[in-house]
């Protein structure tokens, strides 16, 4: 099953682990709280990204970002999960692939770029999302 607009943001296998759970396709209540859940976790997070980016607190944002990493993965969010897991890199003075060391300004800098791509894929896939759950509010 795919779902409109998600193209390469949601992994459709992944996703649809999450949908065979619901017990009643109609109300799809248990993909749905959990997809909601995912939503106001997502929203804090990056709030305490902001913060901490301002604070310049690397290892806070690096732990906020495999937080993220972890659960928009479970949910099968491709590019919110690969934002993140770069965010979890940069806290840690690694590039993107975690492999090589860079200097705190340059973690800071790309730090403050992928937060603002994470946020805005997070928002394109919420909007994908609601459309699927019929809530458009």
């Amino acid at each position: 099953m795919s779902i409109p607009g998600a193209a390469d943001s949601i992994d459709p296998s992944t996703f649809e682990q999450i949908l065979e759970m619901d017990d009643d396709e109609d109300d799809r209540e248990f993909s749905k709280s959990l997809v909601y859940d995912f939503f106001t976790q997502a929203e804090g997070t990056f709030e305490k990204m902001d913060s901490n980016l301002e604070k310049g607190d690397l290892k806070t944002l690096s732990e906020l970002g495999h937080f993220l990493k972890g659960s928009s993965a479970t949910l099968g969010l491709t590019k919110v999960k690969d934002s993140c897991e770069k965010i979890q890199h940069y806290g840690q003075k690694k590039d993107d692939t975690g492999t090589k060391d860079i200097e705190e300004k340059e973690a800071l800098e790309k730090l403050k770029t992928t937060i603002k791509a994470a946020k805005q894929e997070f928002n394109d896939v919420e909007k994908v999302l609601r459309k699927f759950y019929n809530d458009e509010s």
